[in-house]
C-alpha cells in the first residue's frame, strides 16, 4: 500500500506542475479560455429564468474583467500543490487543497465535454491541446487518485527538513510568478500559435495538407400529392419535375480534420477593401496588433522610432485593431500608416501584448516582438534586408 500510493503521490504531483507550467508559459491564453466559460453562462443565464441569474450574471462578469488575475493565481496555486504534494510539505492542507482543485476542474472539463461547446478545454494551454472527453477523463482518474491519496495520507512523509521545504515551495512561488511575468510582457517562451516565428500566415489560413474534409450526405425534399418524399441526389425519381421542390438537408455523416490553424485573418481597410493578400505579398511589412485601441499609453518614443524606421525604407507598416476607424484617430498625428479592421479573435491571438510587432518577410512571419521590444523591432528593421 505504501509503494502504490507514493507512486500516485508522485504521478499526482508531477502531473500538477507539468500542468502549471504550460499553462503558465502563456496565461493570458487561460484567461481568454476562462471568459469564454463566463461568456457562455452569462448568456444562458440571460435567457433563463432563475431568480438569481441578476446576481450570477453580475459575477460572472466581474469574474470576465479580472480573467487575468485568476489566471495567475490559478497556475500558480496549480504549480506550487504539485511542488508541495512532492515535497510532503503540510500533507493535510495540500491533500485538501488539490481534492478542491480538482472537482472545480472536474466540473469544468464535464462542462466542457457535456456541453459539446468546446473544442478545447484549455487544461494544458495551447501547446498540449487535449479534447474535452480526454482531459473530463483525465481529472475523473485524478479524483480518485487524490481521494486515494487522502486515505492514505499516513504513508505520505515528508522529505528533507522542515526549513529545506520551505524554501523549496518559496523558491516555486517566486519562480512562478516571475515566469508569469516574463511572458505577459515578453511573450510566450515557447510559442504554440498559429501566428508564431517562421509560419507563413497565407499557409495557416489553409487546411493542412493531407486533411480530409467533412463528409456530408445530401438530401432533397419534394412534395407531391400533398405528401413529402426525401430522395438522395443519385436517387431523384424519373418525373421528380412533377414534383414541388421543398429543402435541402446537408447531414454530418463523418466529420474531417480539414481545419486551418488560422482562421478569420483578413485585412479591410476603413473604406471597406480586402488588402490581405497585397500585404502578405509584400516583400517586407510591419503589422502592428492592437486591441485596446482606445489607449495611448504605447505611443511613446521607442514605437516612433519603429514608425521611422518604416517609412525610411517605404516599408509598409500596418496597425490591426477590431476598429480601424479607431485606430486611425489615435493615430492622427503620424504619417506613413496603414490602418485595417482584423477580426477580434485574430487580434487576440497575436496580441499576446499591447502592441505586438510582426516583420513579415513574403508573407511569412520573420520575427515578432512585444510592447517591451519596439525599440528592438526599430533597429532590426533598419538593418533588415528584402
Amino acid at each position: 500500500m505504501r509503494i502504490l500510493i507514493r507512486i500516485i503521490q508522485a504521478a499526482v504531483g508531477i502531473l500538477f506542475i507539468i500542468s502549471g507550467l504550460v499553462k503558465a508559459n502563456d496565461p493570458l491564453g487561460l484567461s481568454y479560455k476562462m471568459q469564454e466559460f463566463f461568456e457562455l453562462w452569462s448568456s444562458e443565464l440571460t435567457t433563463g429564468h432563475f431568480f438569481l441569474k441578476g446576481g450570477l450574471i453580475g459575477f460572472f462578469d466581474f469574474l470576465h474583467q479580472q480573467s487575468l488575475s485568476l489566471s495567475i493565481f490559478m497556475i500558480t496555486l496549480e504549480i506550487i500543490a504539485g511542488v508541495a504534494l512532492l515535497l510532503g510539505w503540510k500533507k493535510n492542507f495540500i491533500l485538501w487543497l488539490l481534492l478542491t482543485l480538482i472537482v472545480f476542474f472536474t466540473f469544468l472539463t464535464g462542462y466542457a465535454y457535456l456541453s459539446g461547446k468546446f473544442t478545447n478545454c484549455g487544461c494544458f494551454g495551447d501547446c498540449l491541446p487535449i479534447t474535452p472527453l480526454t482531459s473530463f477523463t483525465k481529472d475523473l482518474f485524478l479524483l480518485v487518485f487524490i481521494i486515494a491519496l487522502l486515505l492514505g495520507k499516513k504513508y505520505i512523509t515528508p522529505v528533507f527538513t522542515s526549513a529545506t521545504r520551505g524554501f523549496i515551495v518559496a523558491a516555486s512561488l517566486g519562480l512562478t510568478l516571475l515566469l508569469q511575468w516574463y511572458v505577459l510582457n515578453y511573450l510566450p517562451l515557447v510559442d504554440c500559435l498559429s501566428l508564431k516565428k517562421g509560419n507563413n500566415i497565407a499557409l495557416q489560413m489553409k487546411p493542412p495538407p493531407g486533411s480530409v474534409p467533412d463528409s456530408f450526405a445530401i438530401r432533397f425534399i419534394y412534395e407531391k400529392g400533398g405528401k413529402q418524399f426525401e430522395f438522395a441526389p443519385e436517387n431523384l425519381p424519373a418525373d421528380f419535375n412533377t414534383y414541388k421542390f421543398i429543402d435541402r438537408k446537408d447531414q454530418l455523416v463523418r466529420k474531417g480534420n480539414a481545419e486551418p490553424a488560422l482562421k478569420g485573418f483578413s485585412l479591410t481597410g476603413v473604406s471597406g477593401q480586402d488588402s490581405t493578400t497585397a500585404i502578405l505579398s509584400q516583400q517586407l511589412a510591419v503589422l502592428l496588433f492592437f486591441q485596446d485601441v482606445h489607449s495611448g499609453k504605447w505611443i511613446n518614443k521607442d514605437l516612433e522610432s519603429l514608425i521611422m524606421a518604416a517609412n525610411k525604407k517605404g516599408i509598409p507598416l500596418c496597425i490591426l485593431s477590431p476598429s480601424a476607424p479607431d485606430a486611425s484617430k489615435l493615430f492622427k498625428d503620424t504619417t506613413g500608416l496603414q490602418f485595417f479592421n482584423c477580426d477580434f479573435t485574430v487580434v487576440r491571438i497575436a496580441a499576446r501584448t499591447e502592441p505586438a510587432v510582426y516583420i513579415l518577410k513574403n508573407g511569412s512571419i520573420w520575427n515578432k516582438y512585444s510592447s517591451q521590444q519596439l525599440g528592438k523591432a526599430g533597429n532590426d528593421l533598419s538593418f533588415l534586408q528584402p
